[in-house]
């Protein structure tokens, strides 16, 4: 089977790992509380969503462990994963036609009708498609560009859609200094490679981005030229919308609960009018929540590639980092070095802040130290920090707008946590062991039957 949306859900199936929801479900509130409810970790199926035929997916990536299962790799491999199919991005296969256009529609439809757009908050302005990835192509290059953006639905073929995305903005702007419309494609229902590709940093690598879903996948993707614009999309995805930005159109878009947990507010935003509607058969509606887990991650994972590589260009001994949920997936960065020199956890902390204008604060470990277990983290703060020696302060830079207190004064301040041991009381440090933990298994051991 081809890597779709369908064969990672079988994959997650022969797991046990994706649940089917069969209660009716109200797309409005009632499906964005259950993501929320696992933080978007557990893949479930919405079998049965009221008023629709179609149903929906929500949660398929909200772990390593998914995206791992999903390239089949061990988790551990994500990192080096990712870099290779960056540095060594595949090539993509024209077909003539594919499942994504088992249906056409160019004329007489009503996207709010047909496909169960979820609406998730209270405060929000109306429903949104959120697992959205959208299609562009570099005019001059013809590299395929993709990102996902929210859309606000506006009516029966016409979205609202945000563009902060520098390289979409700009081309967009591009075109409209022009007076042209620029012609995009909005995909839903893709296999996770797609997904994890689409958060590639354009201005920072430059890279088709098809490609590197190629590579990822291992296998060159199989795309098709859309019905009424010059863009190719995935051939296996489950629904394709097509259309064109209007140039010098605005409608506003917005309160919106967004990456932080917080609204963002409203907005004047670009307009997409939406010329045709392809879709396989049966097809199934992509969720994702925001500020779930599965919103974070696969941008999160992108961002670590780039700050592994910045970071070890200045401490060669790093040895892994985390960007956390908690922090959005880019505003907290847990730091692993192996340490050989006095000064290289500060080090580390100005790679790692100078990485991304995003990265408020960083904590910088030894490699003794689980990054991602949020208790040893603390625990290497409590013991091996002392504030006055080991914590850095850094007034006035640039921070992320998602973050709200940055929006106060428009900078923020950037701190970094020294969490390392002095090389010279190594043995001070050490932490205690018993020999074969590890192979302890409690499951072994306790029993309910008395």
């Amino acid at each position: 089977m081809a890597a779709s949306l369908r064969s990672f859900l079988e994959q997650l199936k022969r797991q046990n790992s994706l649940y089917l929801v069969k209660k009716p479900v109200n797309p409005r509130f009632e499906l964005g509380a259950l993501l929320k409810k696992t933080k978007g970790t557990v893949p479930m199926f919405f079998q049965n969503i009221e008023g629709y035929d179609v149903p929906a997916v929500g949660g398929i990536v909200g772990t390593r462990e998914n995206f791992a299962q999903a390239l089949r790799i061990n988790k551990s491999e994500l990192l080096a994963k990712i870099t290779e199919a960056i540095t060594n991005p595949g090539e993509t296969r024209l077909l003539p036609s594919g499942p994504v256009q088992e249906n056409v529609l160019t004329k007489g439809f009503d996207i709010g009708k047909m496909f169960p757009i979820p609406t998730f908050h209270e405060k929000d302005s109306g429903a949104f498609i959120t697992a959205g990835i959208v299609v562009a192509k570099d005019p001059i290059y013809g590299r395929r560009f993709t990102s996902i953006r929210r859309m606000q639905l506006n009516g029966p073929n016409n979205l609202s859609i945000l563009i902060e995305s520098p390289g979409l903005i700009e081309q967009y702007y591009e075109f409209e200094r022009r007076g042209q419309a620029m012609e995009v494609a909005i995909v839903l229902g893709v296999h996770p490679a797609i997904t994890l590709s689409s958060q590639l940093p354009t201005q920072t690598f430059g890279l088709d981005k098809y490609n590197v879903a190629s590579r990822l996948i291992g296998e060159p993707l199989p795309v098709v030229k859309c019905k009424t614009i010059d863009l190719e999309v995935p051939a296996d995805a489950e629904i394709v919308l097509e259309g064109r930005m209007l140039p010098y159109v605005r409608h506003p878009e917005g309160p919106f609960g967004e990456l932080m947990g917080y609204y963002g507010p409203q907005t004047m935003q670009p307009v997409v009018e939406v010329t045709a509607v392809t879709f396989r058969n049966n097809p199934i509606f992509q969720v994702i929540f925001p500020s779930s887990y599965e919103h974070k991650l696969p941008n999160a994972l992108m961002r670590e590639v780039v700050l592994f590589n910045h970071v070890r260009h200045v401490v060669p001994t790093v040895q892994d980092v985390h960007l956390t949920m908690a922090g959005g997936g880019r505003c907290h960065a847990i730091i692993s070095i192996k340490k050989t020199a006095e000064g290289q956890g500060k080090q580390a902390i100005f790679a790692a802040l100078a990485s991304n204008k995003d990265v408020k604060h960083v904590v910088v470990v030894n490699d003794d130290v689980d990054i991602f277990d949020p208790e040893d983290v603390e625990w290497a703060i409590a013991t091996r920090v002392q504030a006055d020696q080991d914590i850095i302060i850094i007034p006035g830079a640039q921070g992320t707008p998602l973050e709200p207190s940055h929006n106060l004064r428009g900078v923020s301040a950037k701190m970094g946590i020294d969490a390392t041991y002095p090389l010279a009381e190594e043995e001070r440090f050490a932490r205690t062991q018993i020999p074969g933990y590890d192979q302890i298994r409690l499951e072994d051991y306790l029993t309910l039957d008395w």
